[in-house]
């Protein structure tokens, strides 16, 4: 197998270098062919627990704090671990960028540095979300809080490309997230740019409510990066707080706890479909390079899994044109 390089925001994300440092590690055994580049603080990533001489650091003097403007800090901070990996992706250097840094900061730094693919007005992040019967992309999850309708067309255009040649679904169906299903319901934005979903060439299903995102019926929903992100978030949280709800139900008596036992396989089961780390983070779809943007609180599973969806990208974008 061909070395593969992947550069790696070593300093962003709550938990810091020594989750990305350990994921990386795990993903280097998970892929032997994998080249990973660390961008950060040398000194503190080389003192990282599960750092291994066999890792490459670049050194990068500065952090963007997500508390800072996209904008100015991409300006100011040319010394960043984002924008110096961010470089290094669009000197040839590296097939693809991680980080659980600024998605404001990525962002900005992504569409200035990389490029936008021709006819395409804003990159979205997508986020891919068990269903019944498989999975579904949202799109955008937290990129662009405002958006034109021309914007969410284009939505559905990248996001059935992806799913199209990396999740290998044929044509795929693509829904609009909206407070009714019928053609005449919801704002200015969402009503323009149904009209400019249905006339496009996609397998444009229509309106989705929200309760239809997880049925299955739909490959990629489609809406604004403030719905998205709410979305995503709620979905998060209600995994979790659902397993719980259930673990103390099965925990109340004896008999239910005989249940628990002979359901435990099901419900890991269940609990990792729902588990974001497992998923590893969203691409940055319409660019002319691969960026993933991995969650702020990821741990070392989290990294390694982003960096696995790098590969997956790198090879299936590569041999389909993506």
């Amino acid at each position: 197998m061909e070395k593969l390089t992947i550069a790696i925001d070593a300093m962003g994300g709550d938990l810091g270098p020594a989750a990305v440092v350990e994921g990386a590690v795990m993903a280097k055994k998970a892929f032997p062919f994998l080249e990973p580049v660390l961008f950060g603080h040398e000194e503190t990533i080389r003192e990282t627990a599960a750092f291994t001489p066999d890792l490459q650091v670049i050194h990068a003097a500065t952090i963007i704090e997500p508390s800072e403007s996209p904008t100015l800090a991409f300006r100011k901070k040319k010394d960043s671990s984002i924008v110096m990996g961010l470089k290094y992706v669009k000197e040839g250097n590296a097939s693809g960028f991680v980080s659980s840094g600024s998605t404001g900061a990525l962002l900005t730094g992504a569409t200035i540095l990389l490029g936008r693919k021709q006819g395409i007005e804003r990159p979205a992040l997508g986020t891919v979300l068990p269903t019944q019967t498989g999975y579904v992309l949202l799109m955008d999850c937290g990129a662009n809080m405002d958006c034109k309708p021309s914007y969410l067309a284009q939505f559905g255009e990248i996001g059935a490309e992806y799913m199209q040649k990396v999740m290998d679904i044929k044509n795929p169906r693509v829904g609009l997230i909206n407070v009714g299903t019928e053609e005449e319901k919801g704002n200015v934005t969402t009503k323009e740019a149904f009209s400019l979903l249905k006339a496009s060439s996609l397998n444009f299903v229509g309106n989705i409510e929200g309760r239809e995102i997880l049925s299955g019926n739909i490959d990629v929903a489609v809406c604004d990066g403030f719905t998205g992100n709410v979305l995503l978030k709620f979905t998060e949280g209600f995994a979790k707080s659902m397993m719980s709800m259930i673990k103390e139900e099965l925990m109340s008596s004896p008999v239910s706890k005989v249940g628990a036992l002979l359901a435990k396989g099901a419900f890991k089961n269940l609990k990792k479909r729902f588990d974001y780390r497992e998923v590893g983070g969203a691409p940055f779809l319409g660019l002319n390079h691969l960026v993933i943007k991995a969650h702020g609180s990821s741990d070392a599973l989290a990294i390694k899994n982003a960096i696995r969806q790098c590969v997956i990208y790198s090879q299936k974008g590569n041999e389909n044109g993506i």
